[in-house]
């Protein structure tokens, strides 16, 4: 019986240390592979920037030329909207309608800091801060929304919203691409905008740009429009970002409300058609004005451009993106693709009332939702979608056969679009 246990023991004690060899020799491996998975993992949370132009057939050069193009068009060229003033002053104006607007000039920042252009980044934000940020009183660090260039007066005092949410953004990437240190500190500029929006209490009948109670934007944070929205402000990506990057406290704040945005497109777009209201409730429902009665108009063409930067960028909700790039393309080709309008009931049903741009009132093939519709294909996994990408491809910015000719807002759907789908459209981290 000893001898038994003695050999038991001894067997015991060679299968421990064989066990304890085996650890020794396959743990550092085992750790290796965990950190590879751990890498793996993060890698894949990285945005994949599709350059759809190139997997469409164009080649690099070509497509380098095109979107250099389009920026020349718009920022240089003999139809250019953006202005230099001076040594150090810039603007970007609606020159149909003869102002600057906070909508182009925080387009103007968000394309320069994409496309890598300090100057003109610099010039439009001290014309902003200069002609059209509040230093005092109830809307200080908010921005008049529309500002004469040549008197240099506000034709409305008041903010919207998208205006400062394109700001904030800019600013932020700004920061992170050239530093605090070059003259401007981007940081502390978009931390002042945002350290005002949460000052806003109602006082002179301002408030937070977002509807804190819907965790909503606003359509303006001014009486009762603090009470409603515009789809197209919904850019849930832009809330990661201030989530990541504006280091304020309301992390989860800005979190919850790109989620909550998520949720309100669901709601907001039609579940054929996938058209949205240019306004709407907060529930989704349309939202009708003394001006407009509820459609697809101007404003919602921003709406597909956004919803595929989001797709992008975070993919948190693919799958309802995916569907509603089909469905919304797909309604789209059903009325001609080198014909659809741009302006719809809902229902894609002709409106009786049509939004006048330009002297004469009527519909368009318009090149800014050609672009806007084409950002889609980034999101729409059918193949055939690639038809929208030839198109943009394709559109001319120029004047349409009744001399009608928007160099502003379908210049930069249009710029945009072609950022967007050449991967030059991105979010911009800190270096190092």
């Amino acid at each position: 019986m000893k001898n038994t246990d003695k050999k038991n023991q001894s067997l015991s004690l060679i299968k421990i240390s064989a066990l304890v060899m085996i650890f020794i020799l396959t743990a550092p491996g085992l750790i290796i592979g965990q950190n590879k998975k751990k890498t793996d993992k993060s890698e894949l949370k990285r945005p994949q920037y599709r350059n759809l132009f190139k997997e469409a057939g164009y080649s690099q050069i070509e497509i380098d030329k095109k979107l250099a193009k389009a920026y020349y068009d718009v920022f240089e060229g003999p139809d250019k909207v953006y202005f230099e003033e001076g040594d150090s002053l810039g603007y970007v104006s609606d020159v149909k309608n003869k102002d600057a607007r906070t909508e182009g000039m925080s387009y103007g920042m968000m394309v320069a800091v994409q496309l890598n252009k300090k100057d003109v980044f610099d010039r439009i934000w001290r014309w902003s801060v200069k002609y059209m940020q509040h230093q005092e009183g109830p809307r200080e660090g908010y921005f008049a929304w529309s500002v004469n260039p040549e008197t240099k007066k506000q034709n409305s005092p008041g903010s919207a919203s998208d205006g400062e949410l394109y700001y904030i953004t800019s600013l932020l990437f700004a920061s992170n691409k050239w530093g605090n240190d070059t003259g401007i500190n981007y940081y502390k500029e978009a931390r002042r905008i945002l350290d005002a929006m949460w000052k806003k209490d109602g006082t002179g009948n301002v408030h937070n740009i977002i509807n804190t109670e819907h965790k909503q934007i606003s359509f303006v944070p001014e009486g009762g429009g603090y009470n409603w929205t515009d789809p197209s402000y919904h850019v849930p990506a832009f809330y990661e970002i201030w989530a990541l990057y504006a280091k304020d406290g309301h992390e989860k704040f800005y979190k919850e409300c790109a989620d909550v945005s998520r949720n309100f497109l669901h709601k907001a777009c039609h579940p054929v058609t996938g058209l949205n209201s240019d306004y709407t409730e907060f529930n989704g429902e349309p939202h009708p004005t003394p001006w407009m009665p509820p459609g697809f108009r101007y404003d919602s063409w921003r709406v597909p451009m956004n919803i595929a930067m989001d797709y992008t960028w975070y993919g948190k909700d693919k799958e309802w993106q995916e569907d509603y790039a089909k469905r919304f393309q797909n309604f789209l080709r059903s009325k001609g693709l080198n014909t659809f309008k741009d302006q719809f009931n809902l229902d894609g049903s002709v409106p009786e009332f049509i939004l006048q741009a330009g002297p004469v009132k009527k519909l368009r093939h318009s090149i800014g939702l050609i672009g806007t519709a084409a950002t889609a294909s980034l999101v729409n996994k059918d193949k055939a979608s690639m038809d929208f990408v030839h198109a943009v491809w394709n559109a001319k910015l120029e004047p349409y056969e009744d001399g009608y000719f928007d160099p502003y807002y379908d210049g930069l759907m249009y710029l945009f679009s072609l950022m967007h789908l050449s991967g030059n459209y991105q979010i911009i981290e800190p270096k190092g």
